[in-house]
């Protein structure tokens, strides 16, 4: 067999070898779309840069769909981008060893994920200097097996040589990209990451505009609903319905399974005062299947949602906590982000741990001038979401007042004139943010009539909650979230002492 056969076999094999596990990790149609939206950008940012001999942004763009979204995510975007873009550039036999090297670059970014400490911004630009350099390398690398007869080290020294310049342009020009608009790429997937969902769009072939929107970690606090059962009744019907045979739960009916869905039912359930324990299908329960997929959780956010659902269920929680501390940080924080700190405060609260008090510290600290929060730092945009996350758990950690009046009057400044709110500020009104807000606003003892309000008219005849109104989308984790809200409960979720649960409907 000939070297150009052979590594054409080899090649082959590991292409085929990448896709399969992309395949078989069954990706939700949510991390589809983002995967595919991502390919093209990468594409369409090698095709604007054109004119610059290899520079372009694809390379940061594949590096950083690893890092923020996994693995094999990451290699289907670079694969995919590489393909894609030669319809414009040309296919030839240097196509496959381009989807490859990028592929490699996106295993790369998720080989750089394991690191517990988040990395610096000059550090990651860095690194995507060095993916350009073993982009080129594994190009000259084809070259050297495809294109000369004498497969020798001094000819492929030969060859590395001759593209050194070509090599530094690419890595300098990912250095820059990354400077340019990495951090806020990083942010806006890893809020995907976090809350399965997203909106995006391009302006222009080289600009990166990622906004995450649709709730993400949120739920209740006080245990038997506080509000009138018919109001309750048809969206906890719905719930019961859209049970899998497993017994867990998707984010729509007939969904697979996920520990997101199956979490976020439970504490919608609890708050409404159903047994949690009690759910369950075909002889299955929620709280079972949760327990017997904990291996699926990735990261301290979903340790957090799970040891909040687990603990409104009153199951054991094993060693979660002990998981969630591994990425406290020495400041109080989890992970230096203030989601991950409001839901890590929310979640100890839950399993009555201590350590709560620091990060409720670190959080107040990490408040903007605008008295609201971001998802991430201080100086980030703030929305409603993490703002309202955020009350809850300052809240929940007796956190001085001053600090959690600032984040109401962001709250209240905000709400829409039909009474809801939006994910961003000036955005329009969706069921999910609503929710969230009328948790932290019954937390802090504000007033929430519009935006209950607001939610009782997304009810379906069906009893699942709209997203908006004529939106359907997700609907068993809306009406979980928003149930919760309807029970005028905020996170966590724990049922009251001597006030007995009611047990849903047994299949």
């Amino acid at each position: 067999m000939s070297w150009p056969l052979a590594s054409f076999v080899i090649l082959a094999l590991a292409l085929a070898g990448g896709f399969a596990w992309y395949e078989r990790s069954r990706p939700s149609s949510r991390t589809v779309a983002v995967v595919a939206s991502l390919a093209a950008l990468a594409t369409l940012g090698r095709i604007a840069f054109a004119p610059l001999p290899n520079v372009k942004p694809t390379t940061d763009i594949v590096l950083i769909a690893g890092y923020t979204l996994g693995g094999a995510p990451g290699f289907a975007v670079g694969a995919v981008a590489a393909i894609a873009s030669n319809i414009v550039f040309g296919q030839g036999p240097w196509t496959p060893w381009q989807m490859l090297a990028w592929g490699m670059v996106g295993l790369l970014g998720a080989a750089l994920a394991r690191r517990k400490r988040p990395i610096p911004r000059i550090t990651m630009a860095l690194l995507c200097a060095a993916a350009g350099f073993g982009y080129g390398l594994v190009l000259n690398f084809s070259t050297w097996v495809t294109f000369t007869g004498q497969h020798s080290l001094a000819q492929f020294l030969l060859i590395e040589g001759q593209a050194f310049t070509f090599d530094l342009a690419h890595a300098v020009g990912n250095f820059v990209f990354f400077l340019a608009f990495g951090p806020a790429l990083v942010r806006a997937l890893r809020r995907f990451r976090l809350r399965m969902d997203v909106s995006w769009g391009l302006v222009g072939a080289a600009s990166l505009i990622l906004l995450v929107g649709l709730g993400g970690l949120g739920g209740a606090r006080a245990g038997p609903a506080q509000a009138a059962a018919p109001l309750l009744d048809p969206p906890v019907a719905y719930l019961e319905r859209a049970q899998n045979a497993d017994g867990g739960f998707g984010l729509s009916a007939g969904d697979r399974s996920s520990q997101l869905g199956s979490a976020w039912v439970v504490i919608g359930l609890a708050a409404a005062g159903r047994d949690p324990a009690a759910i369950r299908r075909d002889g299955h329960t929620t709280v079972a299947w949760i327990r017997s997929h904990l291996s699926q959780l990735q990261g301290a956010g979903d340790l957090e949602r799970t040891i909040l659902a687990l603990s409104a269920a009153r199951a054991p929680l094993g060693d979660l906590v002990a998981r969630l501390e591994n990425d406290r940080r020495s400041d109080g924080s989890v992970g230096e982000q203030a989601n991950l700190t409001s839901f890590g405060i929310l979640a100890l609260r839950a399993a009555g741990a201590g350590g709560a008090a620091p990060a409720a510290a670190w959080l107040a600290r990490a408040q903007n001038a605008d008295g609201g929060f971001s998802f991430a730092v201080r100086g980030d945009p703030s929305d409603v979401d993490d703002t309202a996350a955020a009350i809850e758990a300052l809240v929940s950690a007796s956190a001085p007042h001053v600090v959690v009046a600032r984040a109401v009057r962001y709250l209240a400044a905000h709400e829409n004139r039909d009474g809801g709110f939006p994910q961003q500020p000036g955005g329009a009104s969706n069921s999910q943010s609503t929710a969230w807000a009328v948790q932290a606003l019954v937390a802090a003892g504000g007033a929430t009539q519009r935006a209950i309000a607001y939610l009782r008219a997304r009810v379906s005849g069906s009893g699942a909650v709209q997203y908006a109104a004529g939106l359907g989308q997700t609907p068993v984790w809306v009406t979980a979230q928003a149930l919760a809200a309807l029970a005028r409960a905020p996170l966590p979720v724990r049922s009251a002492a001597g006030v007995p649960l009611r047990a849903p409907n047994r299949r």
